[in-house]
């Protein structure tokens, strides 16, 4: 029984920790804190709505997390953006935390490669996973979530006004 107690304690202070990516940051202050990508970047969606007007230096982030690294279409990557990608990097919320605090080190580590270079120079010291968490909410997986999420929305809001 002691046993018992023990590992299910150690479940729940585990538990967080080992918790998936998707929630290391606060989508809001992400919000707050992609001011600073705007002057580069934009978030538009296939369609065409535009959720942060922004430059067009650097791609769309529309959809970014939990795509392949380099392959916004219609934007021009450095060769060791793409090569990361090529060699399996799919953005998550992790990973873009650590590549916003230093884009080429992060290159460097993850290609093995003392000579890579991204052609992003900004550097973003604090409230990475932050943007990251507001970048997720423009994910694929996200969008998938809120359109199982709509029925079970519109089913109790039937069961309040009736």
């Amino acid at each position: 029984m002691k046993y018992l107690y023990s590992a299910l304690l150690a479940t729940v202070i585990a538990g967080p920790a080992l918790a998936d990516s998707h929630s290391m940051g606060d989508a809001e202050a992400g919000e707050k804190q992609f001011g600073k990508c705007k002057a580069c970047h934009m978030i538009v969606d296939d369609a065409g709505e535009s959720f942060q007007r922004g430059g067009k230096v650097g791609p769309n982030l529309f959809g970014i997390i939990g795509q392949q690294a380099g392959t916004v279409e219609d934007y021009r990557y450095g060769d060791d953006l793409v090569a990361a990608g090529e060699a399996g990097l799919v953005w998550d919320e992790a990973n873009m935390a650590e590549y916003l605090v230093n884009p080429t080190d992060f290159l460097r580590t993850t290609l093995d490669d003392k000579k890579a270079r991204s052609k992003m120079s900004f550097r973003m010291r604090k409230g990475g996973e932050d943007v990251a968490a507001y970048l997720a909410t423009f994910s694929p997986e996200a969008e998938a979530e809120a359109e199982a999420d709509a029925p079970m929305a519109k089913d109790a809001e039937t069961e309040k006004t009736e």
